[in-house]
This record gives structure tokens, sequence and C-alpha cells, in this order.
């Protein structure tokens, strides 16, 4: 299966898409869609909106996963982390993709094992599970592909369940 996991933030959107059955994982693409602080938001959502369109037609995910909205000290931000959710939940509706979403302590429990985990961690095992030489560099990104793989994890769990 194929999954494209993606960080929202209306600065910088971390995608990641991995070719997975749910115990190995395989790297296909990751990176960041940035947008300028400068820009009128609406481009901003444009932007990111082209970006995600042209990844889905490009790599043709089966699934998608997205981080949940988590409470935000700072109202404004999370409200433009909103925004830039329906953009990408959009889409992933548009392209008629399963969808999973998943709280952060959902991503870093199944990640690293451990709900607090910092960033730093994250990669970490995200560089593990995909094998990689080097961690990615981006946090954006490397959070994308740990939804992802949160995503293609719990699939296979719920697959499982249901054979039992």
């Amino acid at each position: 299966m194929r999954v494209l996991g993606i960080d929202c933030g209306s600065e910088r959107t971390g995608y990641g898409i991995i070719e997975t059955d749910g115990v190995e994982h395989r790297i296909v693409v990751a990176g960041v869609i940035r947008t300028s602080p400068k820009a009128p938001f609406e481009s901003r959502l444009l932007e990111i909106a082209q970006a995600l369109r042209r990844l889905i037609q490009e790599y043709a995910p089966e699934a998608a996963a997205v981080e949940g909205v988590f409470f935000s000290a700072n109202v404004k931000t999370a409200l433009k982390l909103a925004h830039v959710r329906g953009v990408a939940l959009l889409l992933i509706a548009e392209a008629g993709l399963e969808l999973g979403e998943y709280s952060p302590l959902e991503v870093k429990t199944s990640v690293v094992g451990y709900g607090r985990a910092e960033k730093r961690q994250v990669q970490l095992m995200v560089k593990s599970l995909l094998r990689l030489n080097e961690t990615i560099a981006s946090e954006d990104a490397s959070d994308a592909l740990a939804v992802a793989i949160c995503h293609a994890t719990r699939a296979r769990l719920s697959a499982a369940m249901k054979h039992l």
C-alpha cells in the first residue's frame, strides 16, 4: 500500500509518501511545501493545495493520513492550521483516498513507542524504520513520514483484528 502522510502548516507543510505492507516501509518521496508568510493567506492555501494535488496525481497513494487538531495556546495559529488541514482533507476526499487522522500522541506512540517523544527521537525512529542512511533533515517531512508510518501500522492492525 502507498500512504501519503501530511504534516500541516501554513508556512511549511511536510509530506512523505511510503510504500508499505504494514510491517516494512520504504520511502518513496518526502519534502516540504514552503509558502511565504508575506503572501496573502488564501494564496498560501492555494499553493499548498496545488502542490498536494500534484503529489497525489504523480505518486498515486491509496491512503492518506494527517494529524488531528491539537490544543494550541495561540488561537490564531490553531485557526491557520485548521485551514491548512481543511485543504488537505478536501484534496484527500477529492482523490477518493482512505483517510486516517491521528493525534500527535498516537503518532509518537506508534513510531517511537512513547507518546511524549521529542522531535529528534521521532526523526531517529523514522530513519530506522525506513532504513535510511541519514535522518530526514526537515522535521516537517520527518513528521509527515511518521504520520504515514502510523497509518500503515494502524491499518495493518485493524485488518488483522477483523480476521480474528
